[in-house]
């Protein structure tokens, strides 16, 4: 996304919202291996909520994996 910077005195300057990305390793019983993956923060909730296989798997399903 993309908006402005507003100073006091009411200057604007261009400015970028970024997503807020962590580097998380996670540890597959399934296959006895550990995975990094650069996820959203947003993302790290729902992997903590349904857990990492469950995620892998709609991961998969959407096409993005």
């Amino acid at each position: 996304m993309v908006g402005n910077n507003v100073s006091f005195s009411n200057r604007k300057t261009k400015r970028r919202f970024n997503p807020n990305l962590v580097t998380k390793k996670f540890y597959l019983p399934e296959e006895d291996a550990w995975i990094s993956l650069r996820i959203s923060t947003s993302a790290l909730r729902t992997v903590n909520k349904i857990g990492i296989v469950a995620a892998l798997k709609r991961i998969e399903k959407k096409g993005i994996l």
